[in-house]
């Protein structure tokens, strides 16, 4: 059994922050930015922060939500609504809705990719005609003329 299967198998388990870094590979910095954005509530144990397996499912889902580039605000939202005892119909669909929002959000950001990237073959063919014209041969790695 894995450290992570072990990990999920024992909801009363507590961690420590390095714990949690490890297991996700994550900064404690960074782990205390989402304490502090108010994504993680540990428990204190003198100087030393105590972590639940709820705050463990909580800094999972907001790494995954990040990783889909969620925002923070976003992922807090999504999180709260996943852990509150009200139907899951409105949760879906507000996750629906976040989820479209992004995706054409990413669209968008591919077309101005798609777009760039021709301009730049664009001015490289450009430079590789006017290099040709003065008898500068091409190097190593540059793009043949398109």
């Amino acid at each position: 059994m894995t450290a992570t299967a072990r990990a999920e198998a024992a909801p009363g388990r507590t961690y420590t922050i390095t714990e949690l870094a490890q297991e996700f590979d994550v900064t404690p910095r960074a782990i205390r930015f989402y304490e502090d954005m108010g994504l993680l509530q540990p428990a204190r144990a003198g100087r030393n922060r105590v972590y639940t397996h709820r705050d463990r499912t909580r800094l999972k889902l907001t790494l995954r939500g990040k990783r889909l580039g969620l925002s923070l605000s976003e992922v807090k939202e999504l999180v709260e609504m996943y852990e509150s005892p009200a139907d899951t119909a409105p949760q879906l669909q507000a996750f629906l809705q976040v989820l479209r929002a992004h995706r054409v959000q990413l669209e968008r950001q591919l077309d101005d990719i798609r777009v760039t990237l021709e301009e730049i073959a664009q001015h490289e063919a450009r430079c590789q005609r006017l290099l040709a014209a003065l008898g500068v041969p091409a190097r190593r790695g540059d793009r043949a003329p398109v």
